[in-house]
């Protein structure tokens, strides 16, 4: 069979197919780097929108950051169902019992709308599971048992996690800041002006928490403890 010698013309025509065929190539691969980009970008943006709102929402108390952080009314009970996940998050031990390297005790008092609402027995103290951790309650007195096999620090902020109830600086389980109800904060009497999770716990604290207006807060302010509020380490505590 004879091979055909293309032509100039069918030549040129040939070189020009060849040339838009390079440049549709090129534009969509131009397309698929921009494309490439601008989801980058947006993963960047909605990941930065994300830690953005995750802080927001953290700092002004309008959701949990653990799982099983109870936001509703009181009262509330001890948190069981996620308290081995929280107490994983936050680093602190769960064993059958606690070394006393580090023991003490204080009382934590909580107010609502003028009311005083019961700090339960049994937080951070898993029965049914056999352990208890640093901060714990053994009963209803609002003493709170400082324990750790380690010299470290506490805070309120860290008890109320192991609890399972929400805190932050505006604030308590399901009470917010309203209008003129807010949270107040006060250790030994007097008040404390910082975010209240803050508070750390020391030996013989007497840590006020009240949420409500001014005319309801508890007059005078509790401002000490006494050894024979609680039946498990009266009088020491």
């Amino acid at each position: 069979m004879t091979q055909t010698t293309p032509t100039k013309r069918e030549r040129r025509e040939q070189a020009r197919l060849e040339r838009e065929r390079l440049l549709r190539q090129q534009a969509r691969r131009r397309q698929l780097r921009t494309m490439t980009i601008v989801v980058v970008v947006f993963a960047v943006v909605l990941a930065g929108a994300a830690l953005v709102l995750t802080h927001r929402t953290n700092a002004s108390g309008d959701g949990p950051t653990l799982a099983g952080i109870q936001t509703g009314p009181a009262p509330w009970a001890p948190e069981y169902a996620h308290l081995t996940q929280r107490l994983a998050a936050m680093g602190l031990p769960m064993s059958a019992s606690m070394s006393e390297v580090l023991h003490h005790h204080d009382l934590l008092q909580i107010y609502v709308h003028g009311h005083a609402v019961a700090v339960p027995s049994q937080i951070g103290i898993n029965q049914a599971e056999g352990y208890l951790t640093s901060l714990h309650t053994h009963d209803a007195s609002g003493i709170i048992h400082v324990e750790s096999p380690t010299e470290r620090s506490f805070t309120l902020g860290e008890f109320f996690d192991v609890w399972g109830v929400r805190l932050t600086d505006r604030c308590i389980g399901g009470y917010c800041n309203d209008g003129s109800a807010t949270l107040k904060a006060f250790v030994n009497g007097a008040p404390f002006t910082g975010d209240p999770r803050t508070i750390p716990l020391a030996q013989h604290q007497d840590i006020v928490l009240a949420y409500g207006t001014p005319a309801e807060l508890p007059n005078p302010i509790p401002s000490t403890s006494s050894g024979s509020l609680s039946t498990t380490c009266a009088p020491d505590c």
